[in-house]
């Protein structure tokens, strides 16, 4: 494993990396997020080696690992970078990423998997990672989705925001890049949060977090109700990887391809 000497704080729990470790393996979130970014990097795929790029523990790099692409991890948390190397992650990185860990121009894939909300200026962020990029390079993008869906659960995580899919692709569009594949997920998800998480947020009910509450909202009904949720994420799925899009979902994934270099002025 490589480590950096510039890792500076990042909008995240101190110990969110540990939390997401003990879920991940069982969480139906996490692994049908991992279906979702798999699908489409198949359907995009890179033409060299995939950076992921705050990539936690390493859940994403593994499975995109075991389908046989070369994936460097690139992870600021001393936790995360080695419970991926852990999980078996064979490339790991624990750094931030600057100037100095990439020359610009040469970086064929990108991912940022539930990255870009944690960063307080997003388009000049996006806009770095633009200039890493060798050009047709593609980027692939998974953030939260709605305002209306914040909480505090939002706010213990380090985000500054949720998106809808118009502001993502103008993100894009603002920072060199042509939106390849946009669409929502986790559609039985909106309502479930806003009930369970904004409305009593918003009313001053739930201002606490903690890892019981945690597992179970990432651990899957066994009954009725949990194969519904199966049934349809497995449709969303399917959808998904067949560049259909799924018009809501609690969640937002696009893919875009660069077509211009950005000012520096960003």
């Amino acid at each position: 494993m490589w480590r950096a000497g510039n890792i500076t704080t990042v909008s995240y729990p101190a110990d969110g990396n540990e939390d997401c470790f003990r879920l991940e393996q069982d969480s139906f979130w996490f692994q049908h997020r991992n279906r979702i970014i798999t699908s489409l990097i198949a359907e995009f795929p890179p033409a060299g080696v995939f950076f992921d790029v705050g990539g936690g523990n390493g859940f994403v790099a593994k499975a995109l690992q075991d389908t046989g692409r070369k994936v460097v991890l690139v992870e600021p948390g001393l936790s995360g970078a080695l419970n991926a190397r852990q999980r078996g992650v064979v490339n790991v990185v624990q750094s931030m990423w600057t100037s100095e860990f990439v020359k610009d121009n040469t970086v064929s894939a990108i991912g940022l998997f539930d990255v870009v909300e944690h960063i307080e200026d997003d388009l000049r962020f996006l806009a770095s990672m633009n200039q890493s990029m060798s050009m047709g390079g593609r980027i692939y993008i998974t953030v939260p989705a709605y305002r209306w869906l914040w909480s505090y659960e939002d706010v213990h995580a380090g985000h500054f925001r949720r998106y809808r899919l118009p502001r993502l692709g103008q993100l894009l569009t603002d920072t060199g890049f042509a939106v390849e594949f946009s669409s929502y997920f986790f559609s039985p998800l909106p309502l479930p949060i806003l009930i369970q998480r904004s409305i009593p947020g918003l009313l001053g009910l739930r201002r606490t977090t903690n890892s019981t509450t945690t597992v179970n909202e990432h651990t899957q009904d066994r009954g009725l109700l949990g194969k519904i949720l199966q049934s349809i994420l497995g449709w969303e799925a399917r959808r998904i990887s067949k560049l259909k899009k799924v018009l809501i979902g609690s969640s937002c994934v696009i893919v875009g391809r660069k077509i211009s270099n950005v000012s520096n002025s960003f």
